[in-house]
């Protein structure tokens, strides 16, 4: 049991080392997307696809000593959390200590993670509803109404106001 629990600390230990990395890409993305930096953008992306495959990996590691754990100690896996270990671990003070603070090291990045990446959410989503402003502006520049000039055969000789009709050119 005492090599189990040595497991999951470390595995606990090594799960919460790597959200801390992750909180660090996500609170410079913060900054990445303020400055609309695309190119830096997609490299902090890319890392964070790495680190999230590696917590993936820790997270598999810890569910199989979980389970190893509820099989020793016969409680169902599905009911069993990290608070009923430590409190299963009072005959136990110092492996109870570090479960506790693994814990709540994890907790506590977790907790920050999640308030970066909903800041990053709202950037990314003002972001988005600006470029779909700027998309109606000059669709409505487009279908902006004639003015009234007629020539001698009466049809409408009138200019679209304040638009030309030249198409975009992508190397201006």
């Amino acid at each position: 049991m005492a090599s189990l629990m040595e497991n999951l600390i470390e595995v606990l230990n090594r799960e919460s080392s790597e959200y801390e990395e992750l909180l660090e890409l996500s609170e410079k993305k913060t900054s990445i997307i303020v400055s609309n930096n695309l190119e830096e953008l997609q490299k902090i992306t890319d890392e964070e696809q790495e680190l999230v495959s590696r917590i993936a990996n820790l997270e598999k590691k810890r569910e199989e000593v979980t389970a190893d754990i509820a099989n020793v100690l016969n409680k169902d896996v599905t009911t069993l959390k990290l608070t009923n270990l430590i409190d299963m671990l009072s005959a136990r003070p110092a492996e109870a200590a570090a479960l506790a603070k693994v814990h709540d090291r994890l907790q506590t990045t977790v907790r920050m993670l999640q308030r970066v990446n909903e800041q990053n959410r709202e950037l990314l989503a003002n972001a988005l509803e600006m470029v779909e402003f700027e998309m109606n502006l000059i669709q409505a520049a487009n279908t902006a109404p004639e003015t009234a000039n007629y020539n001698r055969g009466a049809y409408n000789a009138g200019d679209t106001m304040g638009v030309s009709r030249r198409g975009f050119d992508a190397k201006q």
